[in-house]
C-alpha cells in the first residue's frame, strides 16, 4: 500500500509528523483523516491520518513497471518525470517491440494498465505517458507531418478531411502543430478507439 499512517494529538502534529518522514512540506501532503479520538477530558486525545505524496505516486509506477518487467523477464530501466502532476514516463528496453506493438497498440495496452493501478492504488484519476525507447515522439513528429501536409491541401481546395483514429495524446499533439495555420480549426468526433480528427476549412480564422 502507497499510503502511509500517521498519527497525533492534533491533525497539525500528524501532518508535520507525515512531512518530517517524508522530507516534504504539508502542501506537498494528500491526506485522509481516518479516524479522530476526543479522548477523556481531552487526555488520550488522537488523530490518525493516511497521507501519500507525488513522490510515493512515482516510485509506485516505476515499481509496477520494474516488477512487469521482472515478471515477463525483460530489461528495462524506468525514469519518470513529474509534470504539474502528470507522470511522464520513459522506459529504455531492448524488448521494445514486444512493448510498443503494432501501431502502438500494445503500448497503448500497458499504459492504461499502468494508469488504472496507480489510480486505484491512490483513490484518484492518475495521469500518464508512457514512452518506449522514444517511440511517441517519432510518432508525434511523423503524425504532424503528416497532418500539416493535410491541413495545406485543405486550405488549398476547401474541402476538410478526415483523419485516422488517434489515441489522445496524438490528438492533441496533432491539434497543437495545426494551432497556428489560418484559415483552419480542428475537431475531434468519434468515441473510444474511432476517435478521430477533422480538418475543417475555416476562412477568416487568422494567428497572430
Amino acid at each position: 500500500m502507497a499510503f502511509e499512517k500517521f498519527s497525533g494529538k492534533t491533525l497539525e502534529e500528524a501532518l508535520n509528523l507525515a512531512c518530517q518522514s517524508k522530507g516534504v512540506s504539508q502542501d506537498e501532503l494528500h491526506y485522509t483523516v481516518l479516524e479522530e479520538k476526543s479522548g477523556f477530558l481531552g487526555i488520550g486525545k488522537q488523530v490518525d491520518i493516511e497521507v501519500y505524496c507525488e513522490k510515493d505516486v512515482e516510485a509506485f509506477i516505476k515499481d509496477y513497471i520494474q516488477n512487469y518487467f521482472d515478471n515477463a523477464e525483460l530489461d528495462g530501466t524506468v525514469e519518470i518525470q513529474n509534470d504539474h502532476g502528470f507522470y511522464r514516463v520513459s522506459v529504455n528496453t531492448n524488448n521494445n517491440a514486444i512493448l510498443i506493438g503494432k501501431a502502438g497498440r500494445s503500448l497503448q495496452a500497458f499504459n492504461r494498465l499502468v494508469k488504472v493501478a496507480a489510480s486505484a492504488e491512490f483513490k484518484k484519476k492518475i495521469g500518464l505517458l508512457i514512452d518506449v525507447n522514444g517511440y511517441k515522439e517519432e510518432r508525434y513528429e511523423k503524425l504532424c507531418r503528416m497532418a500539416v501536409r493535410v491541413a495545406k491541401d485543405v486550405r488549398r481546395t476547401k474541402i476538410d478531411a478526415s483523419l485516422d483514429p488517434m489515441t489522445a495524446d496524438e490528438r492533441k499533439a496533432v491539434h497543437n502543430a495545426l494551432a497556428d495555420l489560418d484559415n483552419i480549426s480542428t475537431h475531434s468526433e468519434g468515441e473510444g478507439d474511432r476517435r478521430h480528427i477533422n480538418i475543417l476549412y475555416t476562412p477568416g480564422k487568422e494567428v497572430e
